[in-house]
């Protein structure tokens, strides 16, 4: 009897181990554990999980919007949105690499892929075709920036660390910029059926 429920155990560890969720964590939900365990290791204020978690998940939105802005150049039906989807890829990446560099300078995680939530707007997103597609990217992408342009905006004042709030300041106008883009291509849209 003994031995059937450790055969029974073994196995059910053995299948668990062996499901797709088991290997699969979530990127953002990852970085911000492994900030947490490090800031605590550290003994560090509450300022600078602040910190972290702005660097988070200014990652996690930039890597969506990129995402979605990648997928845009090969589904977009409107020129204006396929051109507006090309300038977001080439700009995101200047500020991705700032990011990953001061994450690295500053030995925090940064997720590595699309969490859970991103992830599921992607889908929605992609799942999308022709004017549905275009106006819900950047229906999207207006949400997105103007949680950027907030986040940044507080961080370039309130960041403890002085590199994050230099980095926060540099970058905001780049994406108070990439705002007011989106939104002369949403008003180009509002007409379309």
């Amino acid at each position: 009897m003994a031995s059937a429920r450790f055969l029974l155990l073994g196995c059910c560890v053995a299948l668990g181990a062996c499901s797709p969720d088991a290997s699969q964590k979530d990127p953002v939900a990852e970085a911000r554990f492994q900030n947490e365990k490090r800031i605590k290791e550290a003994a560090v204020t509450e300022r600078q999980e602040r910190d972290a978690d702005f660097m988070v998940n200014a990652a996690s939105s930039g890597l969506l919007e990129l995402e979605m802005s990648k997928l845009a150049q090969q589904k977009s039906t409107t020129p204006a949105v396929r051109n507006l989807a090309q300038s977001l890829v080439q700009q995101h990446g200047q500020v991705s690499t700032a990011l990953r560099n001061l994450a690295q300078q500053k030995n925090l995680m940064l997720p590595s892929g699309l969490g859970s939530d991103q992830q599921k707007q992607y889908a929605e997103l992609s799942a999308l075709t022709g004017t549905p597609f275009d106006k819900r990217y950047v229906e999207m992408l207006v949400e997105a920036h103007k949680q950027d342009v907030d986040a940044f905006e507080d961080m370039s004042k309130d960041a403890y660390d002085g590199d994050i709030r230099g980095f926060a300041a540099k970058f905001l106008p780049t994406l108070e910029k990439h705002l007011d883009e989106v939104g002369v291509v949403e008003d180009q849209l509002e007409n379309l059926p």
